[in-house]
């Protein structure tokens, strides 16, 4: 049985805002070894659209920075499943549009024997914390306050316990990524 990972960058106010973190290197390395030991991502289609957009170009005519240009192959490389009620097809390398409701989705993928299975996608991190599916969190907290923006709860009305087990820091950056899982 594959455990579900939440896996997502946020501010120190609770943003989600993929300009708001400091991706630098250390960063960046520390996603490259998590895709690599993922069985698969799934994404929303904002995000899905967003990573789309950029990291194939990478992998197609590499930056010169090692990090990222390793994360582009790694991202490529993960089997990525998209969540969407508008997408009709995909056409990133890796990729299927998930074809049953989220549950019933998802409660198959951790039936499967194989690698764990990351979730990066705000709505998708609200949705399946409502239905409780979540084995672990793993919330990278950047030290930048942004003040507005996309929360990553903000669909949670009911309080949810969850119990710290270890945590990581990035010296360059600042950041801290709090591994966390539920109580239950």
């Amino acid at each position: 049985m594959r455990k579900l990972i939440a896996a997502i960058n946020t501010t120190i106010d609770g943003f989600c805002d993929h300009t708001a973190g400091v991706p630098d290197a250390e960063i960046h390395q520390h996603y490259t070894e998590l895709l690599k030991s993922a069985g698969a991502i799934l994404y929303g289609r904002i995000t899905y659209q967003l990573m789309e957009n950029y990291w194939p170009g990478v992998v197609k005519n590499p930056t010169g920075n090692k990090a990222m240009d390793d994360f582009a192959v790694a991202i490529q490389d993960v089997p990525k499943i998209v969540f969407s009620r508008t997408l009709k097809h995909v056409e990133w390398e890796n990729t299927r549009l998930a074809t049953r409701d989220l549950r019933e989705e998802v409660l198959e993928l951790k039936q499967q024997t194989g690698k764990d299975v990351f979730v990066g996608s705000p709505g998708l991190i609200g949705a399946l914390t409502k239905l409780n599916l979540f084995d672990e969190y793993q919330l990278c907290v950047h030290p930048v306050i942004v003040g507005t923006g996309l929360p990553l709860f903000k669909d949670i009305r009911e309080r949810i316990v969850l119990k710290g087990v270890k945590s990581k820091a990035f010296k360059s950056s600042g950041a801290t990524i709090l591994y966390y899982e539920p109580t239950k």
